[in-house]
């Protein structure tokens, strides 16, 4: 169940009214999903090392999986992963990914009511797929999968404002023009404006983790329009447009790229990582 990066004008994490809705797209067309999205820097890794202790060796659970962009990269670093996935067309292709990786383990299930194993966890990963849980129940499971001192590591990930600016001004007038749900006037935030806060104090408003630390990346991606459009079809939020406002939206967004941007955008990304541990 992975995490929507939506366009300019709305933020990743949708209200919860809209949640189990939005999560369903994603599987629709998990091939799309694994060739358009991008993975993690390795910086990443090398920080889930040092702040989670997540290393060879290290029995982790993965919440939302989606078709492994994740998994791979801590099952070469000699992990030993469950990693748990909603949706089957995902963990088809998450499982065709790890095929040679013998200590990962794909498990189509969702995790709310999958039956955690009696051996606890060292670690409980989820990259962009934690705010897709039900809230009552992800921080304090993800607590009763792991051992006294082991990690939740979350990562999260958001459009900010940097890479093509003038672009990501320009494309509003598309989105409020087919997609209802756009606010006038909005704009990337600047990555130093983006607030932490919220998953913070859910883990601690659990009383289960310490103080969660925060490491954060920023990335610029450069896509040509039919890359950036392959990107935009795996954003949920664009997944739930009906078909003629979708359609619009894309040709619309195609034909600013071509005409006014030489075929070719960038857009950054911000990376966050928050690590908590059991107490």
């Amino acid at each position: 169940m992975p995490e929507d990066i939506t366009h300019a004008a709305r933020d990743d994490r949708p209200h919860e009214a809209r949640r189990a809705r939005l999560s369903r797209t994603f599987d629709e067309d998990a091939e799309l999903y694994d060739r358009a999205r991008p993975g993690y820097p390795t910086e990443l890794y090398d920080d889930l090392a040092e702040l989670a202790g997540v290393r060879p060796g290290s029995r982790v659970l993965e919440v939302g999986c989606g078709t492994g962009q994740a998994t791979v990269p801590l099952a070469a670093r000699g992990c030993r992963i469950t990693a748990v996935e909603a949706g089957p067309h995902m963990a088809a292709v998450a499982r065709r990914n790890l095929a040679g990786a013998a200590a990962a383990a794909v498990v189509t299930a969702e995790f709310e009511s999958w039956p955690l194993p009696e051996e606890p966890f060292d670690a409980v990963v989820s990259a962009t797929a934690f705010h897709w849980i039900d809230p009552a129940v992800r921080v304090a499971k993800a607590a009763d999968a792991l051992r006294p001192g082991g990690a939740l590591a979350v990562v999260r990930t958001q459009h900010v404002m940097g890479g093509t600016e003038e672009f990501f001004v320009e494309v509003q007038r598309c989105y409020e023009r087919f997609d209802p749900e756009t606010r006038p006037g909005q704009r990337p935030p600047a990555a130093a404006d983006v607030d932490n806060s919220d998953h913070a104090q859910e883990v601690a408003r659990s009383g289960r983790f310490g103080p969660t630390v925060f490491r954060r990346y920023e990335r610029d991606l450069t896509y040509t329009t039919a890359e950036y459009l392959e990107l935009l079809r795996t954003y949920s939020g664009h997944r739930a447009l009906a078909e003629p406002s979708r359609n619009g939206l894309l040709a619309c967004v195609a034909s600013l790229i071509d005409g006014r941007y030489g075929g070719r955008v960038t857009k950054r990304h911000l990376i966050e990582l928050g690590v908590a541990h059991r107490h």
